[in-house]
């Protein structure tokens, strides 16, 4: 799994463009074969800052989405009078656990903290595998 991280500071009164921009263009992310999922963020200590993080099955996903033409016109509308200054950082996934999904966790994490449960109790181990597997599994496609 690929996650692209875009740290966006909006330009005075651009607020309201950026999240139509945005919005505009979830449909069009959405017909991406491989994408996964997107949500945003505000920072708590600077409102005009805000976070997109989105999640790609792989690189070829991100691609096609980088060079998709609403996507490249947003873009440029972005650098010209939406942004005062942006980051984007592109990663790839090395774990993908949660609290009760343990597969991925290291093992001296899951020694650590699922050995000793109160009361006896242990944590299921999902049967379906982690749950990058599972969100990869019910990934949007074209139709």
């Amino acid at each position: 799994m690929i996650l692209v991280v875009f740290e966006v500071k909006l330009a005075a009164g651009q607020r309201e463009h950026y999240l139509a921009l945005a919005a505009a263009l979830r449909a069009e992310l959405a017909q991406i074969d491989g994408f996964i999922s997107i949500e945003r963020f505000q920072s708590l200590s600077d409102p005009d800052t805000l976070l997109s993080l989105s999640c790609f099955r792989d690189e070829a996903a991100v691609q096609a989405w980088r060079s998709q033409a609403a996507h490249r016109e947003g873009q440029a509308q972005g650098r010209a009078t939406v942004f005062a200054d942006y980051r984007l950082r592109v990663a790839a996934v090395l774990r993908d656990y949660g609290l009760h999904d343990r597969v991925q966790a290291p093992a001296d994490s899951r020694q650590a903290l699922e050995a000793p449960l109160a009361g006896g109790a242990q944590l299921a181990q999902p049967s379906h595998g982690c749950r990058t597997q599972s969100a990869l599994r019910h990934a949007p496609h074209p139709p």
